[in-house]
């Protein structure tokens, strides 16, 4: 075995491979499972990220099997030709963060949609702040496909990356720039191995023991492996969650690859922020002079939110690299011109692969980036080959001299070439250029100081899982009062008027009432009734998924409830305890007043929904604030009082953010406010400035809210920027005017 992958601490396993193939980009990658899907007999997992139900299903020349293209039809009409099949999709119960990138509902357009063939599973077995990124598809357990590739919408297109392809369009009709990836097909024991990390990852998150079963051979007749009996190593991330250890292979596997580097590493990846691997990248630069450094990445992060938490950790990756190499190093982006008659406008190709290419015998693809999430908060997996023969380097020259030609736009046997005559992988970078397609630098400019932008770096990209209560010592109390300097001040002088009353009261502590309980008797009763209620909680969640009462969680039962009571004296009282149940369960306040708005209209659908958010919302509270409050203070101590002091203190404001964006279920929202003590008139106030617009938006535009979200226009988004910045405005002028009723009142 090579020294490189070690078990257990570089790789999980090293397993043998009849074939392996690297499938490049979308359309190739698509046709691969669809043809393996076919020809599938026992089982289908489908592990991923994100899974859409809306995902076409195709390579570059329409399919000729007559099935659907969209990925839920196919499905349904293969379940009908093979009805003994079982298909079993797992996906991220992810963040609210990312909704407006995922399918409304997928539960129910991958499950309740679905024929009873189909088992549907929301993976939430991460810690929290982490997220299952894994992309496995497995058949018959003797083939499997990993890499960087959901299947999902957005994902899809061409090598040739046309900027005019009329084909690379999303659900809505709505155009997305050209999008590059790639993904790894393996059969034999390495497939096999690849099935028992799915299944173990579906057993985590479903229950059950994981078994593999190989059957048949669905490799597709299209597909030429780029290698054939070739040993294949599998490295993972997991963060420690419950029982599960903590396994950094993914990283180790890095700098120690980056170790034994001599001539050229090439490098595609969606983020690079890691300061480990950095560090490895710079050290070996300094060791070799003759090596260069090749980085291929997006031109720009999108969303706001990457913006934010992803290009300081670029700017600093770069800097740490570029210092070590100097000229030897490139960090670029594929850009491309469009036509004539564009006006000489240039897009730009979207990398989201995970590739390192070193030298002429290493080779890696899987899911895993380059920041620090990637090493030890996410679910990973990477697969790699060394070369052990000249024609395993002579595959593995080719692959990146076709990455790196279809970045340029040309072929793999130019980039050959132009290397033969140049001697340099980086001055080839700079140099070729074909069909509008070449390499631009990155520029990510300064970094972004502002305190937003360092506090969301420590949340969206750590390296170890988030400690809830670190996070809420650390962080929480800076976001809150982050502001002038003058209310810096005020804040402080407070706090040490706060402080000399508790000093004068630890130096003449009040003895206890005559008659009443001892501070140890209280705490033992809480604690009594504490343990009893996750009793009573553990209780229902089993009933709720071992009995009949899941099923009313299909928003047509909850419909066909509320039907039965329209038109009576008493429909108010339906939905209230529809809402009061539903809160008590953690089910989705959202599903709740769209269904009361479908049934009674948007006007008494708003007014009853209004009626039941309220009730649910105050009775959680009510419950927080009589039981949670002595638990946090003996475990946390003045930590816990200084907290909540403060949270009493912008109450409204984390209310209104809690509210407007919701990083935790409503009815959890609601027992921390209680338990935090924040004050009830902030707690009211602040619920419906925060859930106020969107409950009338969601009871006025009912299912078209979920249109909306998931293909927003221009013109919708700057509707909602200014909905938000009002919204802001509001809540902080609220939090001011209830700020000075109370000063004048105390």
């Amino acid at each position: 075995m090579s020294p490189l992958f070690q078990p257990g601490r570089t790789v999980w396993k090293v397993e043998h491979a009849p074939r392996a193939a690297v499938l490049v980009d979308g359309a190739a990658f698509f046709a691969a499972v669809r043809q393996a899907f076919l020809q599938a007999r026992r089982t289908i997992f489908i592990v991923g990220w994100d899974i859409d139900s809306r995902t076409e299903l195709v390579g570059e020349q329409p399919p000729e099997d007559g099935l659907p293209t969209d990925f839920a039809g196919f499905l349904t009409e293969l379940l009908k030709r093979r009805p003994e099949l079982r298909i079993h999709l797992l996906l991220w119960d992810y963040s609210l963060v990312y909704a407006h990138e995922r399918e409304p509902l997928p539960q129910l357009f991958l499950n309740w949609q679905m024929p009873p063939q189909v088992t549907f599973c929301l993976d939430s077995t991460v810690p929290f702040g982490s997220s299952q990124h894994q992309k496995l598809v497995v058949v018959d357990d003797a083939l499997a496909f990993s890499g960087g590739l959901d299947l999902t919408i957005r994902r899809w297109d061409t090598s040739g990356h046309d900027p005019d392809n009329a084909r690379r369009v999303d659900p809505g009709g709505e155009p997305y720039r050209p999008f590059h990836d790639v993904q790894m097909m393996v059969d034999g024991p390495a497939a096999r191995a690849l099935a028992l990390l799915a299944r173990a990852r579906w057993c985590h998150a479903n229950g059950g023991e994981p078994e593999v079963h190989p059957e048949g051979d669905p490799w597709p007749s299209t597909c030429e492996p780029h290698f054939t009996d070739v040993e294949v190593a599998i490295a993972r991330t997991q963060p420690r969650y419950h029982l599960e250890q903590e396994v950094r292979e993914v990283e180790a596997l890095f700098v120690e690859s980056i170790a034994r580097a001599e001539r050229t590493i090439y490098i595609e990846n969606q983020f690079m922020t890691s300061g480990v691997v950095a560090s490895a990248l710079a050290r070996r630069l300094r060791e070799r002079p003759e090596l260069e450094v090749l980085m291929v990445a997006p031109r720009s992060h999108d969303s706001f939110i990457e913006r934010r938490t992803m290009r300081n950790g670029r700017i600093r990756f770069w800097r740490t690299v570029k210092a070590a190499g100097g000229d030897r190093v490139r960090l670029l982006y594929p850009s491309i011109e469009t036509p004539d008659g564009k006006d000489g406008s240039s897009t730009y190709t979207m990398i989201h692969s995970k590739i390192m290419v070193i030298d002429d015998w290493f080779l890696r693809v899987g899911s895993a980036n380059l920041n620090n999430r990637s090493m030890g908060a996410d679910t990973e997996c990477d697969l790699a080959i060394e070369a052990a023969s000249d024609r395993e380097r002579a595959a593995i020259v080719r692959l990146r001299d076709r990455l790196l030609g279809e970045h340029c736009g040309v072929s793999a046997e130019e980039v050959a070439g132009a290397l033969a005559q140049r001697g340099s992988l980086v001055r080839v970078a700079d140099s070729l250029c074909g069909n509008g397609h070449c390499l631009s630098p990155i520029d990510d400019g300064q970094p972004d100081r502002a305190l937003f932008a360092r506090l969301a770096e420590r949340v969206a990209d750590p390296a170890r899982p988030l400690r809830l209560g670190r996070l809420a010592g650390r962080l929480l109390p800076r976001l809150l009062f982050h502001g002038s300097r003058t209310i810096g001040r005020r804040l402080a002088r407070r706090e040490d008027r706060r402080a000399a009353r508790e000093n004068k009261e630890v130096e003449a502590p009040r003895p206890p009432a005559s008659g009443g309980e001892s501070e140890e008797g209280l705490l033992g009763r809480a604690g009594l009734v504490v343990a009893c209620a996750l009793a009573s909680i553990v209780l229902l969640t089993l009933a709720w998924q071992f009995t009949g009462l899941k099923d009313f969680a299909h928003p047509d039962h909850i419909r066909e409830l509320m039907e039965g009571a329209q038109g009576e004296p008493w429909a108010l009282g339906v939905v209230v305890a529809l809402f009061l149940l539903g809160g008590a369960v953690a089910f989705p306040v959202t599903i709740l007043i769209l269904a009361t708005a479908a049934v009674f209209g948007p006007w008494w659908g708003m007014l009853y929904a209004t009626a039941g958010v309220a009730a649910s919302a105050g009775l959680m509270f009510a419950i927080g604030a009589r039981f949670g409050q002595e638990v946090p203070r003996r475990l946390l101590g003045k930590r816990w009082d200084r907290l909540r002091d403060r949270l009493q203190r912008r109450g409204l404001v984390a209310v209104v953010a809690l509210r407007v964006v919701p990083v935790a279920p409503f009815s959890l929202i609601n027992l921390a406010a209680g338990a935090g003590s924040i004050r009830l008139v902030d707690f009211a106030l602040g619920t419906l400035i925060g859930m106020g617009p969107g409950l009338v938006a969601i009871a006025l535009m009912g299912d078209r809210i979920a249109k909306v979200l998931a293909n927003p226009t221009a013109g919708q988004i700057g509707v909602l920027a200014l909905c938000v910045v009002g919204w802001i405005g509001l809540s902080f002028g609220a939090q001011a005017i209830v700020s000075r009723l109370g000063e004048r009142t105390s």
